[in-house]
């Protein structure tokens, strides 16, 4: 049951009181330029939520295995080689050149996908859809399992992992499409001329993240309840 409202917490903190969008500023470029259209805005959301969850489940293998300290496989290497057991093995500077290339690699998957049983929203994404490679928030997702697994006490496993990667997920999903919706009705209305375009979007964005805010504090509460009902 712990495990069960860890991950309760962390898909909560994730999509809604961390959101990555509004909260960290990550994912930024997609979250401006691909939020005209509602249903653009969605799929959007949906291929981003299917690319960060591969990248997390990838990332969480290979630093599990390989990048973090202590991880087996370079340690098991290191002692086949003859080399001294006491010393301590971290390959967690390569994370990044790893991120990098498990992210690419999901997103020409999705592409080709996309490409071939949805070709007019492969065409409605045009450039967008290649730039999820350079989406700051799905290496952010990355960056997170690498820190929670450098504590040995708190190491994370694939469920703790995928479970952020889907909060992520939703939360980009969930702040795209206020964007856009926001954006549609704001094509009804008369708005000052110095502040059409890139002005007033950036200022709903603003008003959304301050909104965002006012859910700090709820994930303790969150725990508090769920304690509160279990006992």
């Amino acid at each position: 049951m712990e495990s069960l409202t860890l991950l309760l917490q962390i898909f909560v903190g994730a999509a809604i009181i961390n959101n990555f969008v509004l909260h960290y500023f990550v994912g930024i470029c997609p979250f401006l330029g691909v939020s005209r259209r509602v249903d653009m805005a969605f799929g959007m959301g949906c291929a981003v939520t299917f690319v960060i969850s591969i990248a997390a489940l990838l990332s969480w293998t290979f630093t599990f295995y390989l990048l973090r300290p202590d991880a087996p496989l370079p340690t098991w290497l290191w002692q086949r080689l003859g080399g001294d057991p006491s010393v301590r093995i971290d390959l967690s500077v390569l994370s990044y050149i790893m991120y990098i290339f498990v992210i690419a690699s999901s997103v020409q998957f999705v592409e080709m996908y996309v490409r071939k049983f949805a070709p007019k929203l492969h065409k409605s994404f045009g450039v967008f859809l290649p730039l999820i490679t350079t989406n700051c928030a799905i290496l952010f997702a990355c960056l997170i399992i690498l820190r929670n697994l450098q504590d040995p006490a708190q190491l994370w496993g694939p469920a703790e992992a995928l479970t952020l990667a889907l909060g992520g997920g939703v939360g980009f999903t969930l702040a795209i499409c206020l964007m856009a919706g926001i954006r549609e009705e704001l094509e009804l209305c008369d708005v000052p001329r110095p502040l059409r375009g890139a002005g007033i979007t950036l200022i709903i964005a603003g008003i959304l993240a301050m909104a965002v805010m006012g859910f700090a504090g709820v994930d303790q509460n969150l725990q508090d309840a769920i304690d509160a009902f279990l006992n």
